[in-house]
């Protein structure tokens, strides 16, 4: 019975090889990186409640930059944007995360997504993932890294340069 029992057990695991490693990895620490955006109403509590709102979710808050005002990208409008940076700590998925700060949008009165909607318009609260460890994913709803906070945003690169002197000198 037992010899029968583990070649099972063997079996299962090789099939199954992928879907363990998965789970093992994700259920494991991550540190991603998050940019916040607010440019409707009292921006800068709104950041502030957002941050609050993934603490209370279990992310924990490790280094916040300072805020930066910008200009909207990509759309017109007279509010301009308050960002900030942060790097937290996640024993969450990527897509789990995402479902999470999605959340956070949603019950902070933002209901229009970009991505639906093909546009951007103005928003109470934008939050997005710009790395999540050291993973590279691509799919429709989700791209880590964000390359457009990596690369195209002047205002990105500014909060993201200030969020990794911050890591440096606490050594992350």
């Amino acid at each position: 019975y037992y010899k029968d029992s583990h070649y099972i057990c063997k079996d299962i695991f090789k099939k199954n090889f992928h879907i363990i490693k998965f789970i093992i990895e994700y259920m494991s620490q991550h540190v991603a990186v998050l940019l916040l955006g607010s440019n409707i109403g009292i921006k800068e509590n709104n950041i502030k409640l957002a941050l609050a709102k993934l603490e209370t979710a279990g992310c924990e808050i490790l280094f916040t930059t300072n805020i930066l005002e910008s200009i909207p990208v990509e759309f017109d409008s007279s509010n301009n944007f308050c960002n900030i940076a942060t790097s937290i700590t996640v024993f969450i998925s990527p897509f789990q995360l995402l479902q999470l700060v999605k959340k956070i949008e949603l019950d902070m009165g933002r209901n229009q997504d970009s991505m639906a909607l093909g546009k951007y318009t103005d928003r109470i609260i934008d939050i997005d993932i710009v790395t999540y460890s050291n993973i590279t994913f691509h799919a429709k709803r989700l791209k880590i890294p964000h390359f457009k906070h990596l690369n195209e945003r002047g205002f990105s690169k500014k909060l993201l340069i200030e969020l990794e002197d911050l890591n440096k000198k606490h050594n992350l």
